[in-house]
């Protein structure tokens, strides 16, 4: 005997789907958001003042460091630091996470792993 599942169930989209959730891709790694376009328009070399926070980092280091543009969604699971928080302490980012102008968010898979570590404060 064949499972028939109520109506609701079959239907291919809710009417309020649109509403409920209007940007269903958002956060996720795959499809169209993934990799946005000119989603890093700066490095750490441009943002004025984190020179000094960054001692011991080369002019070329600090340009090999992307940090996200305001209004970017992060990757829901991929890792990130802000370079605002003195700490700078790995978190992993969810699907409704996005940077905002007070965060300098740096992904660690668009960083080497040298790179990485210096800003983490790990040493080996």
């Amino acid at each position: 005997m064949a499972n028939k599942q109520p109506n609701y169930i079959n239907r291919e989209k809710d009417e309020f789907d649109k509403d409920l959730n209007p940007q269903p891709m958002a956060g996720q790694n795959v499809g169209a958001e993934a990799n946005q376009p000119g989603r890093f328009e700066r490095t750490a070399m441009d943002v004025d003042g984190l020179q000094q926070k960054l001692e011991g980092f080369s002019n070329d280091e600090l340009s090999q460091i992307p940090i996200l543009k305001p209004g970017t969604r992060l990757k829901q699971g991929a890792t990130y630091i802000n370079l605002n928080d003195p700490a700078r302490q790995e978190f992993t980012a969810m699907g409704d996470m996005e940077a905002d102008d007070n965060n300098l968010f740096v992904p660690k898979d668009e960083v080497g792993y040298l790179i990485w570590n210096r800003l983490t404060g790990v040493e080996r």
